[in-house]
């Protein structure tokens, strides 16, 4: 057996707090009773009141509760396996993983912020697979197309400055890496390239490339990240304090400027579009919106567990004992004998 909802279980503690409480009432309704009056005249103006139906009552309404309490946290015994077909896109998301991403202009950084992003967005997809694409100066595949969305948030969680030794942003190795990455998609699937980047591309020719990942049918969205007047990047310490900015070669500043013109050109030759943000959120929410609207195809027929729900016989037992309490009243038949006129 197990429970949908097993955190619910905790309330069924307030069951001993009930018991005590009805006991201590019950202990200063006698006291109470005590002071009233004489015993014998007490006994016998309660006479026709059940103790033992009253108690019989409170245990029947702390059973009711028990038994709804179970009800909420829906008890499953069993399964049964339902084919589940899966229908959606192939998805990549290409990530710039850069030393640049950890400017600060979007909070907490660029990197940290795509990737909260990336992940909110995997929780409202459904049916389509998702992979990642991590790069710098060189790029690969941090996590192939897969259904699994919570592995996909391990892969993604995973990835850092440090994934990619190479400096740089090399986006026309990420277009191709991305590319490879549908290599076992079948062909009249819907394949979408989400490319977040805050750098300049210096090596190789992304548009070229772009080109070719149009002919394949596949659309990119790129998504700009910061301003074309450039950005400082942070260096800090092992404790997260700042100690520096960084710096080239011969001991300049470094500044991360944007290629917004690439980016645009880029989306308009796949058919996807452009985003450009310098503050607030990635925009992942509209492409979102573009994505959903796409063709779908079948991904796949999957085996769905399904658990068989138990909790209508605690709802229904609970109902029983309420209809009980409630037709069970306090009072009892008091039988009198005729003694006679004047006894």
């Amino acid at each position: 057996m197990r429970f949908a909802y097993p955190e619910l279980l905790h309330i069924l503690w307030l069951t001993p707090i009930f018991v005590l409480l009805y006991l201590r009432a019950a202990r200063a309704r006698q006291r109470s009773l005590d002071r009233f009056g004489e015993e014998h005249l007490i006994r016998k103006l309660s006479q026709t009141v059940s103790r033992r139906r009253q108690k019989l009552k409170i245990a029947l309404l702390l059973l009711v509760f028990v038994f709804l309490g179970l009800a909420l946290a829906r008890p499953q015994i069993g399964t049964h396996a339902v084919p589940v077909q899966a229908e959606g896109i192939d998805l990549i998301f290409a990530l710039d993983s850069s030393l640049s991403m950890l400017a600060e202009d979007i909070k907490p950084n660029r990197l940290k912020r795509a990737k909260h992003e990336i992940s909110a967005l995997l929780d409202r997809l459904r049916g389509d697979r998702v992979g990642i694409v991590i790069f710098a100066g060189s790029s690969f595949v941090q996590c192939p197309l897969t259904f699994d969305y919570s592995a996909v948030k391990l892969f993604l969680e995973a990835v850092d400055t440090n994934s990619i030794s190479v400096p740089g942003t090399a986006l026309e190795r990420a277009i191709e890496t991305s590319i490879q990455a549908f290599e076992n998609s079948p062909p009249e699937s819907s394949k979408v390239i989400v490319l977040l980047t805050d750098g300049e591309g210096h090596e190789g020719d992304p548009i070229e490339m772009a080109e070719e990942a149009g002919k394949l049918g596949i659309n990119i969205y790129t998504v700009g990240i910061g301003s074309e007047k450039g950005e400082l990047i942070p260096l800090r310490d092992a404790e997260g304090k700042l100690s520096g900015y960084k710096k080239d070669r011969e001991g300049n500043v470094v500044k991360t400027s944007l290629d917004q013109f690439t980016l645009e050109k880029i989306a308009v030759l796949t058919d996807g579009q452009y985003y450009h943000v310098a503050s607030g959120g990635i925009g992942l929410e509209q492409i979102y919106q573009d994505i959903s609207t796409m063709e779908t195809t079948l991904q796949d027929t999957r085996l769905v567990m399904h658990y068989e729900e138990q909790y209508q016989y605690a709802l229904g037992a609970a109902l029983l004992l309420l209809l009980i309490e409630s037709l069970l009243s306090e009072r009892k038949t008091v039988r009198t004998v005729w003694t006679g006129r004047f006894k």
